[in-house]
């Protein structure tokens, strides 16, 4: 996976979508070589879930819950229940690393396809919390975002497991 910030073109699709698949790559260059146990440990004692195994389930998730789910309108078959919202960080850990992450690559490529056969300007088929239906073009950039504070997160985790620290 290539990882740069710079477009092709200096267009908003382009450079939205740059930067999604940027913090994506990202978030595979923050995994890089770290041993399954370190990616499974929890080393914040008031924080059980933020594990790097889990943060990476949690992006897989987040993805699918914004793209399947509100912006297609699916049903919602993520891992979460009612009694365990955090249940997609909970399972991370019982998943093995690379596993995770080549599903994650593999959700991520589906999703490219998506964004690059739909108008940002298309509205989401399910609304949001306070009813309103976001543009994918909102997605896009939640996601950026949302993926960007996660990485400096398994940036912290990673620095705490072994010590690696990267751009």
């Amino acid at each position: 996976m290539t990882r740069t910030d710079t477009p092709p073109t200096w267009d908003e699709r382009a450079t939205l979508a740059t930067f999604l698949d940027y913090v994506r790559a990202t978030v595979h260059a923050k995994c890089e070589g770290v041993s399954e146990e370190d990616a499974r440990r929890a080393p914040l004692p008031d924080s059980p879930l933020t594990t790097m195994s889990g943060l990476v389930s949690h992006l897989r998730w987040v993805e699918y819950s914004w793209f399947q789910v509100v912006f297609l309108g699916e049903e919602d078959e993520g891992p979460w229940t009612d009694d365990d919202p955090d249940r997609e960080m909970r399972i991370g850990v019982d998943i093995p690393l690379r596993e995770l992450l080549d599903d994650y690559e593999a959700q991520c490529a589906r999703y490219r396809e998506l964004v690059a056969a739909n108008d940002l300007e298309a509205t989401a088929k399910r609304p949001i919390r306070d009813g309103r239906h976001v543009t994918l073009r909102w997605i896009i950039m939640h996601l950026i975002e949302e993926t960007a504070r996660h990485n400096g997160h398994l940036d912290i985790l990673r620095e705490m497991a072994d010590g690696v620290t990267g751009a």
